[in-house]
């Protein structure tokens, strides 16, 4: 497979192991249209001895076609800036980590798709109605949408606006906890949610709350220009 212009695709696994399930995906604005589609290139994993200066397939055709896949989309506004995205983003990658056994022991290959949300068509055509959001399989793992004033968003864009809380065993949290993401990715693995994906739903408006966050952060830029 031709390796993607802007994408940058790397492979993680847990420490000192150099086989590993899970794709990496970290997808830009100008990449949205491949957030439809699974990276499926087969990086070898770092120090791998099958890895070289081009990408190779680690499966033969045969065993790619009969592998099973649990696709995970990651997505956020701000990485920089934004604690609650950062913490997410962390929870999402230790998660993951932990249940790695798991995951190569059941034959399952994990398409993680980072995906920076930077703009409302962006937004619109991806369903995003918060930030930040975790689907697998195309299913957000908590469909009631909560949020609370962000601080760290509203010094970058300079305008309130509320991120996401997450609601876990009867506690609320501005960062998705480990044990919740946990929690999510083993009833795909083991409740059947693997055969039934979702389909995305289309949104013809954006929430007002996403709406300020582009408008605010677009007015900020600008200005930045005309200084």
């Amino acid at each position: 497979m031709a390796e993607k212009k802007g994408l940058l695709a790397r492979v993680f696994g847990r420490q000192g192991s150099s086989c590993c399930s899970i794709q990496i995906e970290e997808i830009s604005e100008r990449e949205n249209q491949t957030a439809n589609s699974c990276c499926c290139c087969g990086v070898p994993a770092p120090g791998s001895p099958e890895k070289t200066a081009g990408h190779e397939k680690r499966t033969s055709p045969d065993t790619q076609d009969n592998q099973r896949t649990l696709d995970i989309d990651f997505l956020y506004l701000d990485l920089d800036a934004c604690t609650r995205c950062q913490g997410t983003a962390r929870n999402l990658e230790e998660a993951l980590n932990e249940v790695a056994g798991i995951l190569e022991a059941t034959g399952i290959k994990v398409n993680l798709r980072k995906i920076h949300v930077q703009t409302e068509e962006q937004a619109l055509a991806l369903g995003f109605v918060s930030s930040p959001t975790i689907r697998i399989n195309g299913r957000d793992i908590q469909l009631d949408v909560r949020e609370s004033l962000c601080e760290s968003c509203g010094d970058l864009c300079g305008e309130d606006v509320d991120c996401r809380v997450w609601v876990y065993q009867g506690k609320e949290y501005t960062e998705a906890p480990k044990g919740m993401i946990i929690e999510a990715i083993l009833k795909h693995v083991y409740g059947g949610g693997m055969e039934t994906p979702a389909e995305r739903e289309t949104l013809r408006e954006l929430p007002a709350n996403l709406k300020r966050f582009f408008a605010a952060k677009r007015k900020k830029e600008e200005n930045r220009c005309c200084d």
